[in-house]
């Protein structure tokens, strides 16, 4: 297996967006939250922590036990912000005693939060990644404009977390893939399976501004 060395600062840049996420968790009313809501964003910000004391580049027990983490952490996260959003569209559904204003933000948080989710799992999916396992021309899964590119500046070119972000933002917000094409049936899913959450939110949040505004 190829494995690549992840630049520091990309890791920082996960992690920022990793600790926005968790953020966007605290906020969420708690009968929005499966679960008591600071003890799994305590863990999450430790496995955050976790994540920068380990050396991604290293094939050794650390660097297996950094993508453990790392996994572990998206995988909660998103666990969370699904069971979130599953507990937003029952009240905007069915009626609350929550305010409407206060189901709109926390639909909005879980937005957001879904874009940095898949932001995560399409770096880990395509390049090295927390975890640093592999190159991205190693096996590459999504097809971004510079890779088709004839400029001299593009060449060896290869996506950082920031592309992935980018891409995470558009299909979430376009319901599609834009200039980043999926490559396999993985990439596709994960892309299709964001849209829908992406349209749900924005479905419901519309139909109760509509609600509350009539």
């Amino acid at each position: 297996m190829v494995r690549s060395h992840v630049r520091p600062t990309e890791v920082m840049h996960a992690q920022a967006a990793l600790l926005l996420a968790i953020g966007l968790q605290v906020v969420l009313n708690s009968n929005l939250v499966v679960g008591p809501k600071y003890l799994i964003a305590g863990l999450e910000l430790l496995l955050v922590f976790a994540i920068g004391l380990t050396e991604p580049h290293k094939e050794n027990r650390v660097s297996h036990a950094r993508r453990s983490v790392s996994l572990v952490l998206i995988a909660l996260i998103s666990l969370a912000n699904a069971a979130s959003i599953v507990l937003v569209a029952g009240d905007l559904i069915n009626g609350s005693d929550i305010p409407g204003k206060t189901l709109i933000g926390s639909a909005g948080a879980i937005f957001l939060t879904n874009i940095i989710i898949f932001s995560l799992w399409y770096w880990e999916l395509d390049s090295p990644g927390l975890t640093g396992i592999r190159k991205h021309d190693a096996d590459p899964k999504f097809d971004f404009p510079q890779m088709e590119s004839q400029l001299p500046e593009n060449k060896g070119w290869e996506p950082r977390y920031s592309d992935y972000l980018y891409t995470s933002t558009t299909n979430a917000t376009a319901f599609s893939p834009t200039d980043t094409m999926p490559l396999t049936h993985s990439a596709k899913l994960l892309m299709g399976v964001q849209a829908l959450i992406s349209l749900l939110a924005v479905v419901l949040v519309t139909a109760r501004a509509v609600n509350i505004l009539g």
